[in-house]
């Protein structure tokens, strides 16, 4: 007894791309469960079955971000460069992943999930950050102005703040910003 619609394969999946949609079109507070259940042809009840609530779905969707974010750095090579590079390329290809990644209050920080793909995250920004000058001597200083220049700069970019051409690469736009890190 399948509603037509009604069926999915992976319906955790389904949602979560309906709420980076939702998310996408009408921003962090401009969604419902039930508009996801709507997107995603479901009872208006699915989406609080398999997340409970929206912090719920924003847990999904920022452990989602930060192995997204570990992919991308660690399919880079492993330089300062190169990992900055690949962040600033995540933050741009999935902002609304990026967005709640880093607005902790909106999501459950202590799903193991999330705590497993952003300590994954976190652990391949680290290796990229050892190119940092002073690295050696203090590596979670490197660490943090590695992560805080390429997330800085995505961030700016995002949101518009910055002032470049229509048609500017972010990625090539990043990289002599990044590299002014490695010049100290």
């Amino acid at each position: 007894m399948t509603k037509a619609g009604y069926h999915h394969g992976d319906l955790r999946r389904t949602i979560v791309t309906a709420a980076v949609a939702a998310i996408g079109e009408s921003g962090l507070d401009g969604w419902s469960l039930r508009e996801l259940a709507r997107r995603a042809g479901v009872s208006h009840a699915a989406p609080a079955y398999h997340f409970g609530d929206k912090a719920g779905v924003l847990t999904a969707i920022a452990a989602e971000g930060f192995g997204l974010l570990a992919d991308a750095l660690e399919a880079a090579e492993t330089d300062f460069l190169a990992a900055g590079v690949a962040y600033v390329g995540f933050a741009v290809g999935h902002p609304v992943h990026f967005s709640v990644m880093f607005q902790p209050a909106l999501y459950r920080q202590d799903d193991e999930a999330l705590q497993a793909a952003e300590t994954r995250a976190a652990e391949v920004l680290r290796k990229g950050s050892v190119a940092v000058p002073g690295a050696a001597a203090r590596p979670a200083d490197a660490t943090l102005a590695a992560w805080s220049i390429a997330h800085g700069f995505a961030s700016l970019w995002i949101s518009g703040a910055l002032r470049m051409p229509p048609d500017a690469d972010p990625v090539e736009a990043a990289r002599p910003v990044l590299r002014t890190l490695l010049a100290r």
